[in-house]
């Protein structure tokens, strides 16, 4: 079992035994059925950032809290150095570095996102969350899925979208392609 699946699922299972929720709540909010829920919190299922966002949304904690088990102290400002932040692989294509994980009730949710090429993908991984999200692609290319549309962004592009409309992305070609995100609600 992946260790951090098995830390980020004892987060969660700690939240909702800490607010006293049981598990059909958390399920419902994020969609899914108790037993795969459940599983989640065993650690032996992977959740997306942005199911991780909607608990985090509805009980008033940051998803960095959840994702990395870092509270965040900062009031009046905090630096990210070039290549720091805190980083966390959410699967094999993409690992997202945290840009305001130290900043305490930050407005919005700021990555730096890599995508891994996957050549041979022929599904992609379309995931939605409240509010809105906009994505720079500060390296590489990428195909950005919402919808049905598919529209390809190279560097220096940029994509702004309700992000309750499901939406995923796929490296183009064999370089990764690093995007900066900014999640509002």
């Amino acid at each position: 079992m992946d260790e951090q699946l098995k830390q980020l699922g004892e987060r969660l299972r700690g939240l909702r035994e800490v607010l006293n929720v049981p598990v059909k709540e958390i399920a419902e909010i994020i969609e899914i059925d108790e037993e795969k829920y459940e599983r989640i919190e065993k650690g032996e299922l992977d959740i997306t950032i942005s199911n991780l966002m909607k608990i985090a949304h509805k009980y008033g904690i940051s998803a960095e809290e959840l994702m990395f088990s870092e509270t965040p102290h900062m009031k009046t400002y905090f630096v990210v150095r070039n290549g720091q932040g805190i980083a966390m692989e959410r699967s094999k294509a993409y690992n997202y570095r945290s840009l305001v994980s130290g900043f305490l009730n930050h407005k919005a949710d700021v990555f730096i996102v890599t995508v891994e090429p996957k050549p041979s993908a022929r599904i992609i991984y379309k995931s939605s969350h409240a509010g809105q999200e906009f994505n720079y692609v500060l390296e590489g290319s990428m195909s950005f899925f919402i919808g049905s549309k598919q529209i390809d962004l190279h560097k220096g592009d940029s994509i702004y979208l309700d992000a309750t409309q499901p939406h995923g992305m796929l490296a183009i070609g064999d370089k990764a392609a690093r995007i900066l995100t900014f999640s509002v609600e």
